[in-house]
């Protein structure tokens, strides 16, 4: 299999649409799902590892976003812990320590940035170049005119994501240059080719 940001740059290219799980019910959707990629939001520290094998055993790869995983704290370990008792392809976080720590451990890395203001957005660029993750997001994906900027600042692949309430907001960020739309709108997960 290629490494991990080659098959996430190739799963993006064929179904850019990113199915987002929060539950159960989701996670048996996103199986049947064209999308690709599955960034897992949900679970706790008993059933994380649960979730993951089901991910992957529908073939698709694995992105636990370690800030909504109940049980984990906001410390190294968490990353430690998924590496060791997980076979997730890799993690989101909004924390710059945990994106540095998964890389030290070889995991694939995607640092969330929600856009709420301009000191927000001078900060991406510090981040990106301190932690070095794979691939960033910023949220809400329909700032258009946020990713183009973002995207002249920092040599990553964007994944927009947040507020996808339609087509037109899927479009509108690809065209803006986001790589991939992450969401948990399931009417738009089936949007992929």
């Amino acid at each position: 299999m290629k490494n991990t940001i080659e098959y996430f740059l190739d799963s993006t290219e064929r179904a850019p649409v990113i199915a987002a799980i929060k539950n159960k019910e989701w996670l048996q959707a996103c199986k049947e799902s064209k999308c690709e990629i599955v960034y897992i939001l949900y679970g706790d520290i008993c059933d994380i590892a649960d979730i993951v094998d089901e991910v992957k055993a529908a073939g698709k790869m694995a992105v636990v976003h370690l800030d909504l995983i109940t049980g984990f704290s906001t410390k190294d370990i968490c990353v430690d812990f998924i590496k060791k008792y997980t076979k997730a392809d890799g993690v989101i976080s909004t924390k710059p320590f945990l994106i540095k720590r998964a890389r030290e451990l070889g995991l694939f890395t995607v640092q969330r940035f929600f856009m709420i203001d301009a000191i927000t957005y001078a900060n991406i660029k510090k981040h990106v170049k301190e932690n070095n993750p794979d691939v960033i997001e910023i949220m809400p994906a329909g700032l258009t005119k946020m990713i183009r900027y973002v995207l002249e600042e920092v040599d990553k692949p964007l994944v927009a994501s947040g507020l996808v309430l339609d087509e037109e907001d899927v479009m509108g960020a690809l065209k803006a240059g986001a790589l991939a739309v992450s969401t948990t709108n399931r009417d738009i997960w089936d949007l992929n080719s």
